[in-house]
C-alpha cells in the first residue's frame, strides 16, 4: 500500500520554500526497528566517519552508496521515498540513489554542521543539474533546538549554488552570502518528531548546531538523483542506477537482515561526498 503520496499543494510548497516537512512519515513500529538497528549494529560504528566542526567538536556519520535489502535499504527504496522524490525533482528519467547517511549526533559531544548547500559538495562531483537532486531526511529520534536540529534558510535554493570552502574538516558556504541570505529570507528551525520526514532541495542552505542536550539526535538522509544527471567525477556508479522500488510495508514485513550491508560504505580516506 502506498503511503504519504504528496499533494499538489505540498509539491508547490516545496518548490516555493525549498523544503517540505511530512509529519508521521514513518509509524512507531518502523521508527523503533530503525532505531534498534542503528544503535545496536556494530557495522554502523565500524564504518562511522568523524569530522571536526570549527570548534573541534565531532560530527559523526555512516555513509553508503548502494541500498541493500536491510531495513535502511528497504526504506530508501520504498515507494513513498522514491515516488515522492521523483515528484519533486525536475526531469523525467528514472530516480536513482546517490548515497544515504546515518547521522549520529550524540548528547553533549555531537558537533555542528556549518551552513552549506548539498550541491556545494556535489558540484565537485560534476553533477550538472541541481534541480534533479534531492535529499530526504527521516528523524529516527526527536530533533529539537537543544539537540541540534536542522536549520534552513527558507527559499535560499533559488539563489543557485554559492561558493564553498573549508570550516574545520567540513565544507561550508560563503559566510558573506549566508549573511545576505539571512537578511533577506526566513531562518527556520526544523523541529521533528521521530518518524517525521524532511524533503529538501540540493541548493537549500542549511546547518545544525552542536547537541548540548542529554538526548541523542539520530536521522537517516537518503539522497536521490535522476539517471540523466550524469556526474563526471563520481566513481561510485550508484547515482545513475535506476532504483527498483519495494512496497512501503517491506520495512516491517520482509525478512530483512538486522544489520546494514557492510560492502559499500564510504571510507574516511575517500570521503569526497563530504568535501
Amino acid at each position: 500500500m502506498e503511503k504519504h503520496l504528496l499533494t499538489e499543494e505540498e509539491t508547490e510548497a516545496y518548490h516555493r520554500h525549498g523544503y517540505l516537512i511530512v509529519r508521521g512519515f514513518l509509524n512507531e513500529a518502523e521508527v523503533d526497528k530503525l532505531y534498534q538497528i542503528a544503535t545496536g549494529d556494530d557495522t554502523v560504528n565500524a564504518h562511522a566517519i568523524d569530522l571536526n566542526d570549527n570548534t573541534g567538536k565531532k560530527t559523526r556519520l555512516t555513509l553508503w552508496y548502494k541500498p541493500g535489502n536491510d531495513a535502511y535499504g528497504l526504506l530508501t527504496k520504498s515507494e513513498r521515498m522514491v515516488k515522492n522524490a521523483g515528484k519533486l525533482m525536475d526531469g523525467n528519467s528514472p530516480v536513482c540513489h546517490f548515497h544515504s547517511k546515518l547521522m549520529q549526533k550524540e548528547p553533549k559531544v555531537g558537533g555542528a554542521w556549518e551552513w552549506h548547500q548539498d550541491y556545494g559538495y556535489w558540484y565537485k562531483n560534476e553533477f550538472l543539474f541541481p534541480d534533479q537532486m534531492i535529499s530526504v531526511m527521516v528523524a529516527i529520534t526527536e530533533a529539537n533546538r537543544p539537540n541540534g536540529c536542522l536549520q534552513v534558510i527558507r527559499g535560499s535554493h533559488k539563489m543557485g549554488r554559492i561558493e564553498h570552502g573549508f570550516a574545520g574538516e567540513q565544507v561550508g558556504a560563503s559566510q558573506h552570502h549566508v549573511d545576505l541570505a539571512l537578511k533577506t529570507m526566513e531562518h527556520v528551525y526544523v523541529e521533528l518528531k521521530a518518524g517525521d520526514a524532511l524533503f529538501f532541495h540540493s541548493n537549500l542552505i542549511h546547518r545544525s548546531e552542536a547537541n548540548t542536550s542529554e538526548h541523542a539526535r539520530w536521522s537517516v538522509i537518503s539522497c536521490y538523483n535522476r539517471a540523466a544527471n550524469v556526474p563526471y567525477n563520481e566513481p561510485s556508479g550508484s547515482s545513475t542506477l535506476p532504483l527498483e522500488t519495494v512496497p512501503d510495508d517491506a520495512l516491517l514485513t520482509w525478512d530483512a537482515p538486522e544489520h546494514l550491508d557492510a560492502s559499500n560504505f564510504l571510507k574516511k580516506e575517500n570521503d569526497q561526498a563530504l568535501k
